[in-house]
């Protein structure tokens, strides 16, 4: 019987139980496709990812329960604290590469928090969806499609809060997911991911959501660095910044379980 070490980590968190959990698994060499989404099904939480070190980098991918996505904030960070915490990794950068979306890295900084370099997704402009306004029941201000997902413009935070989608509906939209968002009370702007057709009903908090937000909010806000706040139940924070095509986000991780899977 194979034992593989597995961590899960709390994302995006301050303390445990908040913020998004996700499982890491450090391998030599990549699993079979289908042990890996196994796997991934088997722990039900957002995102597993699955890394293997190669001379001067890490290879990435993630899955969800249901499938493999192109992109994941929360899991790549929480894969950065295991290197850095358990893999003693060193200096205090880690440089990753994903197949599906380029070089990524995540630094270290000096507070404990951990910084995403991630690239910036372009958003375009698109003409109302009803099937996605009438799954979410009330319509946006404006309506956007980045590289995954749509995202939908609010006039405040009590919509984002209120909202109560229809599930069922969602599943049937052609995208990873559904982002909605408006400007904050006391962030700089508020959000929510909805993901039903990866399995993932609403996610707690979305690293990769906000390399479609950034970019949006600094050009309305007329700010490079702001400060975001995702108003799932268990909540995140996460310090936001755009750097020409590329997107910083910054937040803490915070250690829940590590053990061992047989196979």
């Amino acid at each position: 019987m194979n034992k593989l070490k597995i961590y899960q980590i709390d994302a995006f968190a301050e303390e445990l139980f908040t913020g998004n959990p996700a499982a890491v698994c450090i391998l030599d060499a990549w699993l079979e496709e289908e042990l890996m989404q196994n796997i991934a099904m088997e722990n039900n939480l957002a995102e597993t990812a699955f890394v293997v070190k190669k001379e001067n980098y890490y290879q990435i991918r993630w899955f969800t329960p249901e499938l493999e996505v192109d992109l994941c904030g929360h899991a790549t960070l929480a894969s950065a604290y295991v290197l850095f915490h358990y893999y003693n990794h060193t200096p205090d950068l880690i440089n990753f590469h994903s197949d599906r979306s380029g070089p990524l890295s995540v630094s270290k900084e000096a507070s404990g928090e951990l910084t995403l370099d991630f690239p910036a997704d372009v958003l375009e402009e698109v003409s109302m969806r009803k099937e996605i306004t009438d799954a979410l029941g009330m319509s946006p201000t404006a309506m956007y499609k980045g590289k995954t997902d749509y995202v939908l413009i609010y006039n405040n935070e009590e919509e984002i809060k209120s909202m109560d989608p229809n599930f069922f509906l969602l599943d049937k939209v052609d995208a990873r997911g559904v982002i909605v968002t408006a400007s904050g009370m006391e962030v700089d702007f508020v959000s929510r991911f909805f993901a039903p057709r990866c399995g993932i009903p609403e996610d707690p908090v979305t690293g990769s959501a906000h390399t479609s937000l950034t970019p949006y909010w600094a050009e309305q806000l007329g700010k490079q660095d702001m400060i975001a706040r995702q108003l799932s139940q268990r909540g995140g924070t996460l310090s936001c910044s755009l750097r020409g095509d590329r997107v910083l986000i910054k937040g803490k991780a915070v250690p829940y379980l590590t053990g061992e899977i047989l196979l």
